[in-house]
């Protein structure tokens, strides 16, 4: 038993060393990339009236800011600030980042969540019925729509959809998370969801739902489902009760693996409904070079990517321990 936690806290360990590692690396390249890219962060600090200072202002100003530092040193005042919990000043807020951050995070929490709980349920209620339906024509007709649905890239599908129903029906808003002074308002939040979680929810619903629809195509293909069917068990309820439930693990694994892919998503459709949240931060923070607001976004998306990649690694290893059994091999060798 001591042995086995033993391992178990080894383990941990070096993964989290791992994490450490993958996010040092990360904040020195993107530390790196920010400062070398064109423009003026006096830009986003001062605005217009950064044309209307004197060269001696700009000077004092860069100065005051860190600016005029060497690169090193100034990653080293920037690392030294994170260890005290300090992410550093919003350049285009004029306020700390972890306040502007903690204003909207729960927006793209709730946009990303939303779009994820949804695109998951969908996903495999439309993977079951293909699957019942396996080579004909309706689940062809699926598959085909799906495909297009899945190839059109999700900021084309925004502007479609902003154009149909906001400019021309006038039927959904085409920007924000609620309505002036209605923060509080649950239907007012939801209102302004329907064009964003619509647009997350095609952009991936047809790849997980054809991952749904395969694993179940390929589990009705083993003995025990023939067994059941020659007993007279129908089809619907062998794949309910049997398939579904033994494809479940892999589910779980995909599902692990798969929120960097919508958190990504997310990012990128806040940008275009100017939806007030960590990937419209994450584009103004790029665009006026706000060092320590993209610095901050950037360890904090790397940071949830690495977490729920690792934790897909956990489930595969629990579900087949064969997995962590030729890892070792291969690490001894």
């Amino acid at each position: 038993m001591s042995n086995s936690w033993k391992e178990k806290s080894i383990y941990v360990i070096k993964k989290m060393l791992q994490m450490l590692i993958v996010l040092i690396l990360l904040s020195v390249i993107v530390f790196v990339i920010a400062r070398l890219c064109p423009g003026d962060p006096l830009k986003a600090y001062y605005g217009d009236g950064v044309e209307h200072m004197s060269e001696m202002q700009k000077e004092f100003a860069r100065e005051r800011l860190g600016l005029n530092d060497s690169m090193m040193k100034q990653y080293g005042s920037w690392v030294e600030c994170l260890f005290e919990g300090d992410l550093g000043l919003s350049y285009k807020y004029k306020q700390p980042v972890s306040d502007v951050i903690g204003g909207v995070w729960v927006n793209t929490l709730i946009l990303g969540g939303f779009s994820y709980i949804l695109t998951f349920v969908l996903s495999a209620l439309l993977g079951m019925f293909c699957s019942l339906r396996e080579d004909t024509l309706i689940d062809r007709i699926i598959c085909k729509i799906g495909v297009i649905s899945g190839s059109i890239p999700a900021f084309f599908l925004a502007l479609l959809l902003i154009l149909i129903f906001a400019v021309n029906l006038k039927l959904l808003p085409t920007s924000g998370a609620y309505s002036y002074g209605n923060g509080g308002d649950f239907f007012d939040r939801l209102y302004h969801l329907i064009l964003p979680v619509t647009v997350m929810v095609l952009e991936h619903l047809w790849y997980y739902a054809y991952m749904v629809r395969n694993k179940l195509v390929e589990e009705t293909r083993e003995d025990y489902v023939l067994l059941c069917k020659s007993e007279g068990i129908p089809r619907r309820k062998i794949l309910y009760r049997h398939c579904l439930r033994n494809i479940m693990p892999s589910m779980l694994v995909i599902m692990a693996i798969s929120v960097p892919h919508i958190l990504g998503g997310t990012y990128v459709v806040e940008t275009v409904f100017s939806y007030p949240g960590l990937g419209t931060l994450s584009f103004e923070a790029a665009m006026y070079q706000d060092y320590n607001m993209l610095m901050a976004l950037c360890l904090l998306t790397g940071f949830v990517v690495l977490v729920f990649n690792l934790l897909a690694q956990i489930i595969n290893e629990f579900i087949d321990p064969r997995m962590k059994y030729e890892k070792n091999l291969q690490e001894v060798a």
